[in-house]
């Protein structure tokens, strides 16, 4: 039997090579054993693989038997997903709001992982370039960099927002979006099910009326084909509204540049004093015409980025083009989308100021310096897309939120200890501090102010420092000098196998994107390699991993991290050595594990 993965690698092809193909009898390959184990593949890995849902089913205790259940349940049709347990995440740092989040059981997240290969198989070389949201080898500095490439000359900016865009998917709007694709009554139903499974809160069943919820495995899936449609419309209005320009340059810079060009043709024929003069006013004409507008703005073009429910469109026209492609846009998303644009948030900014988008400051550079370009010198700057860090908006709230600082009454910051780390090694206070400290330059490493990363690498490095020094009862300088290195930093030195380490302390300008325009967008293909997976022939072996045995059905013993296992045990000294999270053993191994 041929792989099913090479099925859905030929089913990406075709819906490459012609977008308006028509799928029909995909539902056959849910019935197929081979996706699940990829499916398990993808998703064992996880932090939330041990998370459980409304039951105790989880990662651990995956075999054969149990795919074999799961798929006769989709071929007689009795199989119906479980309420999702729901839970509540805060939205932002220091926000009171919070957003709801969906924990399905991990037979459900097996089913919507072989459901989300299948749907992503038909529909992502569909997909909009300019859709960047939950998409494989995108993401928010693709987004980022495909905005500054395309944005440049952009006179107005339409920051978008869809009121609790993920909470109000309507189900038949998206059900009908998917059946003008996918002819497969079944699957259409699997889906519905899914939609319609409703969530557990405080042990009360809720029915669900809308919305996709957020923490399942095939929520971003289905967001995508329900906003493609926003990104159809978008891109169908932009080329309504385009417009070439009716000449090149402005008439200005023409009649400036004409007269240059007439004074240097008289220089071929003047000589003495009269040549001096030419060459005075040919200075004060290019003087003039640096100064001098030099495109001319008659053009209409837009251009849109989106990642996931948040878009901004670039507009070369007047306000009034803006304010009517805005009423476009909410009737739109709310006659067919059946969805609201807030209207307070959705706003009119002009390119020369900020607005906002994925966490960044944009702007568009109204800069007439002058730089070398090859042998004549340009205004290279002009018209380019600017990507700032909001310091005040971003970087201060994170750090009052960790207390890595407080604001004297004087109005002046100043680092302080983290006492709720105290209880810490000294290696995990640093690794602590890293990884903040990372993540948040790495997040802004294609700004144009990245330089102003260093005050917070020195309020985060005087702020650890400082957290040391509390815990061990010394000062500051002290712990700098017991921990510096030979090469001007500090580090907290540990022991490993292979002899002693350092841990130094991370520096904002290695975060540096140096690469900032050779980034390519690589197309998505299926990756595999041959025809199974691990997990098809460790189970296909039949021999148990832990006391070897042969000829007997095995399970997969699951955890969430090694690092966790204390060793006293005979099957976590197996999976220490083995540095594997997962162990296939037999039934006798998997009840004495649990059941010492």
């Amino acid at each position: 039997m041929q792989p099913t993965i090479e099925i859905l690698d030929r089913i990406r092809k075709n819906s490459r090579d012609n977008k308006e193909e028509i799928f029909t009898r995909l539902y056959r390959y849910l019935l197929r054993p081979d996706l699940y184990y990829l499916a398990y593949k993808n998703l064992y890995a996880n932090k939330g693989a041990g998370t459980k849902g409304v039951n105790d089913d989880t990662a651990d205790g995956f075999s054969k038997e149990k795919v074999d259940r799961i798929i006769q349940s989709l071929a007689d049709g009795t199989y119906m997903p479980n309420p999702v347990r729901r839970e509540y995440i805060q939205k932002k740092q220091n926000s009171t709001k919070k957003r709801p989040l969906g924990i399905p059981t991990f037979t459900d997240k097996l089913v919507q992982e072989v459901l989300r290969l299948i749907l992503e198989s038909v529909y992502e070389p569909t997909f909009s370039n300019n859709s960047h949201g939950f998409r494989p080898n995108r993401s928010c500095h693709t987004a980022l960099k495909s905005l500054k490439r395309e944005f440049s000359g952009v006179s107005w900016f339409i920051e978008g927002d869809i009121k609790g865009c993920f909470d109000n998917i309507d189900h038949q709007v998206l059900a009908n979006v998917i059946n003008a694709k996918i002819k497969d009554p079944r699957l259409i139903q699997l889906i519905w099910k899914f939609l319609k499974a409703g969530y557990m809160e405080d042990w009360q069943y809720h029915a669900t009326y809308s919305g996709c919820p957020q923490g399942g495995i095939v929520s971003p899936i289905l967001a995508n084909i329900y906003l493609n449609e926003l990104d159809k419309f978008v891109e169908k209005t932009a080329k309504e509204f385009y417009k070439s320009r009716d000449r090149h340059h402005t008439p200005e810079y023409d009649k400036v540049t004409w007269q240059i060009k007439k004074a240097q043709k008289q220089l071929k024929t003047t000589t003495g004093q009269e040549k001096t003069t030419l060459l005075q006013k040919i200075a004060q004409l290019k003087a003039v015409m640096h100064k001098t507008p030099c495109m001319s703005k008659t053009d209409k073009v837009i251009k849109y980025i989106r990642y996931a429910d948040d878009f901004i469109l670039g507009v070369k026209g007047d306000k009034t083009d803006c304010e009517r492609i805005k009423r476009q846009l909410s009737d739109f998303i709310s006659q067919t989308l059946k969805m609201e644009l807030s209207e307070q948030k959705t706003l009119i900014t002009h390119s020369n100021q900020y607005a906002r988008f994925l966490g960044y400051d944009i702007r568009v550079r109204r800069d007439q310096k002058l730089k070398p370009h090859g042998n004549h010198v340009s205004r290279t700057l002009n018209g380019s897309v600017e990507l700032c860090i909001p310091f005040a908006d971003k970087i201060m709230p994170f750090l009052f939120g960790k207390t890595v600082i407080r604001q004297l009454r004087d109005g002046t910051i100043e680092p302080i200890a983290r006492k709720y780390i105290f209880r810490c090694t000294d290696l995990e206070i640093v690794s602590t501090y890293n990884s903040e400290l990372r993540g948040i330059c790495n997040y802004y490493s294609i700004a144009s102010n990245f330089n102003k990363l260093q005050y917070f690498e020195y309020l985060m490095e005087y702020s650890c420092l400082k957290t040391l020094a509390g815990k061990h009862e010394s000062t500051s300088r002290k712990m700098m000098r017991k921990y510096r290195d030979g090469n001007g930093g500090w580090g907290v030195p540990y022991q490993t196998k292979a002899g002693i380490k350092r841990r130094s302390f991370a520096r904002f300008m290695d975060c540096k994107n140096t690469d900032l325009w050779t980034d390519k967008i690589i197309d998505f293909a299926i990756a595999h390699v041959g025809s199974r997976t691990s997990f098809d022939d460790r189970l296909s072996a039949c021999v148990c991993e832990l006391c070897g045995k042969t000829n007997v059905p095995l399970e997969i013993h699951h955890v969430n991290k090694v690092k966790n296992l204390k060793g006293k045990q005979l099957w976590e000294l197996a999976m220490i050595a083995k540095k594997r999270k997962t162990l296939a053993v037999c039934k006798d191994c998997y009840h004495k594990i649990h059941h010492p």
